[in-house]
């Protein structure tokens, strides 16, 4: 999950720690964190949004009726000038049926954008809006894709692995996204098994270099490696800082986007941790000109904090199993 379609047993662990008060997180309140307009997140079956500056979460898509056994949203992605919301459902792993949805930001005009199978498990998703692109990693696929705003002309842009041959590897699985198209550069997680240290961050160049594949491309680089367990990321492309949840130890962290040459991925020693004590960390969305995080947990939290990761609030706490979020201004 981010490690979703999740086992049992995990689920069963999430649904144990919801139900625990959330005044276990040390919560600091240093500085108020400047509200932005909306932040956008999913249940399993849900898209909602809630105001930072206050009132209750609001359902905008309830999906649960008609909702597969074992599915489960995950990526969510805002477009505000088109108004649309865009999201990825993993669907079952075994069925290689995931799919990518679109409302508007009502709720309404549902659409399907990338039907079941043009994805394996969708995980985080990410917009280019001047390129009219999505943009996913997908787990058991192994891979990370794009296709246009409509659904057109799906990609595989990497592919970590061979989903038949290697199923279940979760070394190869990947999870978060991020995009510096400024650089036109991609960077991507993946994830290794539930807190096995094995989760690596990786980048690459958006396009495959020519005369290469997907699966042999020589331009990717390990930025970090053994970490507990990556999920999803966010970047501040001013700063060059690179932020992301860790489901294995249940944080958000922050690092340089650019690590110094001779720098070794597994012993890095500038990951900054900014929150603690989440109930299985898992989205991650940043708002640099208001100085603002949201951040989600499968244990039912969304929260916010300064991006040094003071002033740390929960605006809803359990709400069921939460994945992506995205805050908008």
């Amino acid at each position: 999950m981010s490690g979703l379609n999740i086992s049992l047993g995990r689920l069963a662990f999430a649904a144990v720690l919801g139900a625990f008060s959330w005044s276990s997180v040390a919560v600091q309140a240093d500085e108020p964190v400047k509200s932005a307009s909306k932040v956008y997140f999913l249940g399993a079956s849900r898209v909602m949004a809630v105001d930072p500056s206050g009132g209750a979460p609001v359902i905008l898509v309830d999906q649960t009726a008609q909702a597969t056994r074992g599915t489960v949203n995950d990526g969510i992605a805002i477009d505000p000038r088109r108004g649309h919301i865009y999201w990825t459902n993993m669907g079952r792993a075994s069925e290689d049926d995931g799919y990518i949805m679109r409302s508007d930001f009502d709720g309404g005009g549902l659409t399907m954008v990338v039907p079941p199978g043009g994805a394996f498990t969708p995980k985080q998703l990410k917009i280019d809006l001047e390129g009219r692109k999505l943009y996913w990693s997908d787990r058991e696929g192994m891979a990370v894709m794009r296709s246009n705003l409509d659904g057109s002309d799906i990609e595989t842009l990497i592919r970590t692995g061979d989903p038949e041959r290697d199923r279940g590897d979760a070394t190869r699985w990947c999870v978060g996204i991020a995009l510096d198209l400024r650089r036109g550069e991609i960077y991507w997680t993946q994830k290794g098994g539930d807190d096995a240290g094995e989760g690596v961050i990786r980048r690459a160049g958006i396009n495959i270099p020519a005369g290469q594949t997907a699966s042999s491309r020589t331009d990717i680089e390990t930025l970090f490696s053994k970490l507990p367990e990556p999920i999803d990321l966010d970047l501040d492309l001013d700063r060059r800082l690179i932020y992301w949840t860790d489901r294995g130890d249940n944080t958000v962290s922050r690092a340089p986007m650019d690590p110094p040459a001779s720098a070794d991925p597994a012993r890095r020693t500038d990951r900054e941790i900014l929150v603690r004590g989440l109930k299985e960390a898992i989205g991650v969305s940043i708002d640099v000109d208001r100085d603002t995080m949201a951040f989600t947990s499968l244990g039912g939290e969304v929260g916010v904090a300064s991006l040094d990761g003071k002033a740390m609030r929960m605006l809803a706490v359990d709400q069921g199993l939460l994945t992506g979020v995205e805050i908008v201004n």
